[in-house]
């Protein structure tokens, strides 16, 4: 059987990548690669364990350093992995080092690279993200763009080629890990939180670089009419705490959470606010609104459908609380589960690598 190497740096990737792993059962002999990126308990064999996914089958342990090192340390981890298993085709999802890494590599051997979540476009190159997407779109073999938009962004940057709409595999994972964490999760209980409440997530650079951008962002938080809980990323929490940070009011700053908690945190909020791609995403299809604390957006069909907005710090209060208050505007900003697709993403994604080789 051909063997399908999947090369993954983050937990969002896993997650992601999760639909395509599944599919590929029986199609491919599957081949996990984890880059080490981003290591921490969460990438644990207890996660792959929790999701019903195998570990990985190797580690590059590259570890956290800029983004040249980053790069340079899991492109040559990858390149001699690829060299070693002369896979027929490599995959990587999105936008992290992870995949500019695998692109490099395999870009230059005989596989067949397919790029996930391809064509997503902020149109912004002071975002790493941006880069390392367009890059990797540029030399795929097979490009998986979730919607027509990103076929439409290709389109305009000359790619055509190997092009597949799929849809994105996050449907896919939100419906495949929804009842996981609906029966394995606790998280509301632990968290004592009943009735309306506030998800948010705050970790780019974007805001965490500017310490004062970022403490308008926590004050808008802490005074919601809800009770606010923020898991804090390692950048977010290093930033608070060199400032002084501490929350008098709504906010509740609190250690990372697993995956299934925090889906299942989200699928019960209220609103959320978050700075993240991947949860604009993930909110849409759980109906839930998104306020998004960003100039731009990669999502962009989230803003024109109504079920996310884009806000800077000083609107972020007053539109938390309409969101908290107002039952007809939070109506207006929900009912589009299916911009995304129908959750058949990782069957496509399989069927088409299967069909090029």
């Amino acid at each position: 059987m051909r063997e399908l190497v999947v090369v993954v740096g983050t937990r969002p990737e896993i997650i992601k990548m999760a639909p395509v792993i599944r599919a590929a059962e029986g199609t491919f002999d599957r081949y996990l690669v984890h880059t080490g990126q981003h290591y921490d308990a969460e990438m644990s064999g207890a996660f792959f364990e929790a999701l019903d996914l195998p570990t990985p089958d190797s580690n590059l342990e590259i570890g956290s350093g800029t983004q040249g090192e980053q790069t340079a340390d899991a492109l040559v981890g990858v390149e001699r992995l690829l060299l070693e298993r002369d896979p027929a085709a490599v995959v990587a999802l999105g936008d992290t080092n992870a995949v500019l890494s695998t692109a490099l590599a395999a870009s230059k051997l005989p596989t067949t690279f397919g790029h996930v979540e391809a064509g997503l476009r902020s149109f912004d190159r002071s975002m790493p993200e941006e880069v390392n997407r367009v890059v990797a779109d540029h030399v795929a073999d097979l490009s998986f763009a979730p919607t027509e938009q990103a076929v439409a962004n290709l389109a305009e940057e000359g790619v055509t080629d190997g092009v597949h709409e799929t849809g994105n595999t996050i449907v896919d994972a939100c419906r495949e890990h929804a009842p996981l964490a609906a029966e394995r999760s606790s998280v509301l209980e632990r968290f004592d939180l009943e009735g309306r409440y506030v998800a948010a997530t705050i970790h780019r650079a974007s805001n965490t670089d500017d310490p004062e951008r970022l403490r308008a962002v926590m004050d808008a938080l802490d005074g919601a009419r809800a009770p606010v809980v923020l898991p804090a990323h390692p950048r977010t929490q290093a930033v608070l705490d060199e400032i002084g940070y501490e929350p008098e009011g709504s906010l509740r700053l609190v250690d990372p959470l697993d995956y299934l908690d925090f889906l299942k945190l989200l699928d019960g909020a209220r609103v959320v606010v978050t700075d993240s791609g991947g949860i604009q995403e993930e909110a849409s299809i759980l109906e839930v609104p998104c306020l998004t604390v960003r100039p731009n957006t990669e999502r962009p069909e989230t803003v024109e459908a109504g079920v996310n907005e884009l806000v800077e710090p000083g609107d972020l209060g007053a539109r938390l609380d309409a969101l908290l208050t107002d039952d007809e505007a939070h109506a207006a900003m929900t009912g589009h589960p299916n911009l995304y697709g129908d959750g058949r993403a990782g069957e496509r994604i399989v069927d088409a690598l299967a069909e090029r080789l």
